[in-house]
């Protein structure tokens, strides 16, 4: 049966979905996005998704398709028509369609869509045998913080990362480690310490982040909030990412230079098991 997608107001087959060729969002890439994961059925972690794309809206001056809560409500039903058990919701929200102009529009209608994708989140190769990336400079804007549709930076960083037989690519400005191509990036020191970029408007403020840096100190995991570089990575115990869509995954090598003994270390394998754990008892 075809997939159930909801584009501004209805449920549609996937087949049937329209959105008009001059909305902004794909003349401009004026638009934010959420990816929620979905494990057991139940949305995990929405309320800090919805709470980040009313804050992505709201940095673009974008006025919102309508109440947040009721995004949510759709997302859940959206779910429940397409009966998914483990994957990811998908929502957008675009200015909407104006003839082309730079200048954004006065009375466009904002366009909301939504669609779920069907896979393996919860126990994957990447979390049992951990990733390899690359270091890339940084190509992107400096409002990094909003969730914006605009990732060709990050697609051609990803490409990069794959033609060199690695599965991403941890992006780098002036010397420092800013972030993977959709994911926050961490190390573990020889001490044991866990260290990852502050917040700023040169990354984005995860939700998988937050969370997993509370699980860390709730487990008496020493954490520091600076910049690291490629060198002090390859240097590291091990090292690891977040991301709503793969959790906590572990990074075994980092440009050809293999951490520890090439397999996922013990605090990242702990933070998975307890985000995990701690995420469905408070699934939506």
């Amino acid at each position: 049966m075809s997939r159930i997608v909801y584009v501004n107001g209805d449920f549609v087959p996937e087949e049937a979905a329209k959105v008009s060729i001059f909305d902004r969002g794909f003349l401009f890439a004026d638009g934010v996005y959420e990816v929620t994961p979905i494990l057991h059925g139940k949305l995990i972690e929405n309320a800090g998704h919805m709470a980040r794309l009313e804050r992505s809206m709201r940095e673009l001056q974008m006025p919102p398709p309508c109440p947040v809560e009721e995004i949510a409500a759709l997302m859940k039903e959206l779910v429940a028509r397409n009966d998914v058990y483990e994957g990811m919701v998908y929502v957008q929200v675009t200015r909407g369609a104006a003839d082309r102009d730079f200048a954004f529009p006065e009375d466009a209608t904002p366009t909301l869509v939504m669609f779920t994708q069907e896979r393996k989140i919860e126990d994957t190769d990447s979390s049992r045998l951990g990733i390899r990336v690359i270091s890339t400079p940084d190509w992107r804007w400096a409002r990094r913080d909003i969730k914006t549709v605009q990732l060709l930076a990050p697609s051609l960083m990803k490409m990069r990362a794959k033609a060199a037989g690695a599965h991403d690519a941890w992006m780098v400005q002036d010397g420092f480690v800013t972030e993977g191509t959709s994911n926050n990036a961490y190390i573990v020191t020889k001490d044991g310490t866990i260290v990852t970029r502050h917040l700023s408007t040169e990354i984005l403020h995860g939700i998988t982040r937050a969370s997993v840096l509370r699980l860390a100190a709730e487990a008496q995991m020493k954490v520091e909030e600076r910049p690291f570089t490629i060198a002090e990575a390859q240097e590291a115990a091990e090292a690891f990412m977040t991301a709503a869509s793969a959790f906590v995954t572990p990074v075994v090598e980092i440009d050809g230079v293999t951490l520890g003994d090439g397999k996922p270390g013990p605090v990242a394998r702990r933070l998975r098991e307890i985000y995990i754990a701690t995420a469905l008892e408070h699934a939506d």
